[in-house]
Formats: structure tokens, sequence, C-alpha cells
């Protein structure tokens, strides 16, 4: 029998040397903990062109055009996780969509207001963020109203973008002290703050999404790129991507328009890989992509093509 020696150990997982194999176990009740604190300018490692079998996604030249949704100038927008979508129109009604493109639901909230932040990733809730009343409404599955929280009774200044995090959780964006905090709904209080003016330096942030993925949060600067914090507010590091108002997610890619493409890049083996859009879709300034379809945004509506 091959004698099992320790090898190494590092964070929560034990490594032992098996006949020549390296096994690694994970340590329970060890948790993971920051020991040092990223320079505010740190970056992800300059990204590598992947090639083409890397990824199994599907390029443009595929794509089957299914469906074109009449929506002029449509407004913020979100996939949920059943590939459903959602959209706020030019009124700022919020219109649901089945993944082939089929007209579902709509919502009109009784008072007028923005929609800057639609998010529909959470399993049981969608989160409406409404920049210009400065409120947070959530909805169920079938766009009827469940609670809604007007943020400035909790803090003081102005909240540019929300998210909702998978415990139902809200990460706000405070423009005024630049702080990244996270309110509790439920006991309708905040329980974390993390400063952003040391991230930030001497640069005029232009802050535009926020979005929780893979246990990582994700705040997009126009400005600079895409700082990216833990699950608890703790910065980690930040990609070198500006110019950006929105990103996506699909498996382990982080995705985003750009230049009349769509800019794929790997979460973990930081590598990129470009998909050209179909030409009749080239005006794009928006896109969602879902297990199955994809949603190109232009001023006229939303052209739904099968991937």
């Amino acid at each position: 029998m091959s004698q099992l020696l320790p090898a190494a150990f590092s964070g929560n997982r034990l490594r032992f040397v098996l006949g020549g194999f390296v096994l690694a176990l994970l340590v329970p009740g060890r948790a993971l903990a920051q020991t040092t604190v990223p320079a505010a300018t740190s970056v992800a490692p300059p990204a590598k062109t992947a090639p083409a079998a890397a990824t199994p996604a599907a390029s443009a030249a595929a794509w089957t055009l299914v469906r074109s949704i009449p929506l002029p100038k449509a407004g913020a927008a979100s996939l949920d996780r059943r590939g459903t979508l959602y959209v706020a129109d030019a009124q700022n009604n919020l219109r649901q969509y089945a993944a082939d493109g089929q007209a579902l639901n709509t919502y009109s909230a009784p008072l007028p207001g923005h929609v800057a932040q639609l998010e529909a990733w959470n399993l049981t809730k969608v989160l409406a963020f409404y920049d210009d009343r400065q409120e947070v409404l959530l909805l169920d599955r079938f766009l009827a109203p469940l609670t809604q929280v007007r943020l400035t009774d909790y803090l003081d200044g102005l909240i540019r973008v929300a998210t909702l995090a998978p415990d139902d959780k809200l990460w706000l964006l405070n423009e005024s002290d630049l702080t990244l905090r996270q309110f509790d709904s439920g006991a309708q209080r905040l329980v974390a703050s993390t400063p952003l003016d040391l991230l930030v330096g001497r640069t005029r942030p232009d802050f535009r999404f926020l979005r929780q993925y893979q246990n990582n949060l994700y705040l997009v600067d126009f400005t600079s790129g895409i700082y990216v914090f833990d699950n608890l507010g703790t910065y980690r590091k930040k990609l070198p991507f500006a110019g950006l108002n929105q990103i996506g997610f699909r498996g382990d890619e982080l995705y985003f328009l750009r230049d009349g493409a769509l800019h794929f890049f790997q979460l973990y083996t930081l590598t990129e890989r470009t998909v050209p859009l179909p030409s009749e879709a080239a005006a794009s300034r928006l896109v969602l992509l879902g297990e199955k379809f994809a949603y190109l945004f232009t001023d006229e509506g939303i052209l739904v093509y099968h991937l």
C-alpha cells in the first residue's frame, strides 16, 4: 500500500501525496480570510487569446433570428436563471418575456419613476431600482410587487446603482460618500460598508452597473474599469475594461459589448475571445445571453436569436 504523506496546506485545503498523486482535502471549519489588501491600482493579469475550441459558445454566424420584439428605446434589462427576460420599456413599465421572446406579463408602477437597473438572477425575486425616487422594488417571478424600500429612510446620500444578492440582501453604491453598502431589507438595517475613496484615488468615477455573480461582486466604472469584491464587500482586484455601461455573465465567462462585437473574458483562466455580431444587429447597444437564446437591443426593439 502506498504511503500517505502530507504535502502542503493552503487556505482550507490540505494536500497529500499518495502513490505519486496529489490529493486535496477540504478541512471543515476553517474559513478563508484575506490576509493582504490588494493595491488600489492592482488589475488582473493580462489576458491571452483563447483558441476557438476552448469555449463552447457558438459564433454569431450560427445564430438564427427567431423573433423581433418591437420595443423602441428599451431601458434596463436582465435575464433570470430560467432564461426569462425582463425589460423596462420607454415608459418604465416592466415587461416579461419567455426565453423565445413571447410576451408574458407587464407591471406598471402606480407612481412615475426611472428604472435604472433590473436584476433577475436571484432565484425568487426581481429587483427594480428607481434612481430618481431612490427606491428599490422587489417583485415575484410574475411581476407582482412584494416589497418596496425607500432608501432615503435608512441612509444619506445618492445611491447610483443597486443589485440583489442571492441571500436577498441589497448591495448599494452611495455616490455621495463613495461607499459600497449592504442593506438587509428584512431587518431594515445596513450590515456592511466598504469605503471606495482610496480605490478610486484621483479619478472621477462614473459608476454604471452592479452585479453579484459566483460569490463576487462586480462594480462597473465607465471611466476606469470593473472593480471586483468578494461577497462580503472586500476589494479583490480590478479588471481593465473601461468604457462599459453593463456586463453579463454566462457560465465562467464575463461578457460585454464593444465596437460592434461581443467580448468574452474567462473569469478563472483570464483568457479573452471575441464574437462578431450578426450584420443586421451591428447597431446593437446591449446584448444579453441565455443558455439557448441571445437578445440584442437596438433603438427599434429586441432581436431574439437562437444560439
